[in-house]
């Protein structure tokens, strides 16, 4: 099992272009296999994701592109700065459609979203 520091989860996602977006599970995918580990422990890597996503809506510099961070298939994060409504606005800025799913638990999601998904090799 590996455990990344938030630090190593906000390099990685810096390097998510505009126009493109990841998943947690993809940076965890990525770290098991970078580091020869089983897995990446996901409790640690929400707590961690959530940690470089709120330092970096604290900086008035050297921002990291967090809202292209998503959840498992494509959903967007309710727990990011401003929440579900603020990440909307930045990816449909971006040229993303935002698409919500659900009856009485709504989620909201990239439409399309394994179309724009980034690989980070």
């Amino acid at each position: 099992m590996f455990f990344a520091p938030p630090i190593d989860y906000n390099r990685m996602m810096k390097h998510v272009p505009w126009g493109k977006m990841i998943t947690v599970g993809t940076l965890r995918e990525d770290f098991t296999r970078i580091n020869g580990a089983d897995f990446t422990e996901p409790i640690t890597a929400g707590i961690f994701v959530s940690i470089a996503t709120w330092a970096s809506f604290q900086r008035s510099a050297d921002e990291t592109p967090y809202w292209r961070t998503l959840k498992a298939a494509g959903e967007l994060n309710p727990k990011y700065p401003g929440g579900v409504l603020a990440q909307k606005a930045k990816l449909e800025a971006e040229g993303h459609s935002i698409v919500q799913k659900g009856r009485k638990n709504l989620r909201v999601y990239v439409q399309n979203d394994e179309d724009v998904l980034f690989d980070l090799d």
